[in-house]
């Protein structure tokens, strides 16, 4: 079975533009980039700021969080994201989403309609619960 996984921007970040997968760089995000490359997932970046984001692509530190725009600014950055998912994401079975209420709230209906089985496995935790989590899971 194929999987993706997408994971959401952080606040903390490299000080230079380099590559996205290397830009964010909280214990949070360096400990769920690394669970889904060690379960073999391709993977991609939810920015407040880019959209959609293959770690690959050399981007610039910024200062945008979805946790501070009103709703139709969520909805417009959630539009625009589903336009670049539906050109850039390969095909799969599976998503695995490692990204908090307001990166998924507008994108789930369009993720539970491409994909077979969309999983969240931090939904619902606090973020000393997801780090917890992050540091003790093998396998997702």
């Amino acid at each position: 079975m194929d999987r993706i996984a997408l994971l959401s921007c952080v606040k903390t970040k490299a000080n230079k533009a380099c590559r996205a997968g290397d830009l964010y760089t909280s214990d949070w995000f360096t400990k769920a980039k690394s669970l889904v490359e060690r379960n073999g997932l391709t993977w991609f970046i939810l920015s407040a700021e880019h959209g959609l984001v293959d770690p690959e692509t050399v981007i610039a530190p910024y200062e945008k969080t979805l946790n501070k725009m009103g709703v139709a600014e969520r909805k417009a950055w959630g539009r625009k994201v589903i336009a670049q998912m539906s050109a850039s994401l390969p095909e799969a079975d599976e998503v695995v989403v490692l990204a908090g209420d307001r990166y998924r709230e507008n994108l789930l209906p369009y993720l539970r309609s491409r994909f077979s089985k969309v999983t969240i496995p931090m939904e619902g935790l606090t973020s000393g619960r997801q780090l917890n989590w992050l540091s003790h899971a093998k396998n997702i």
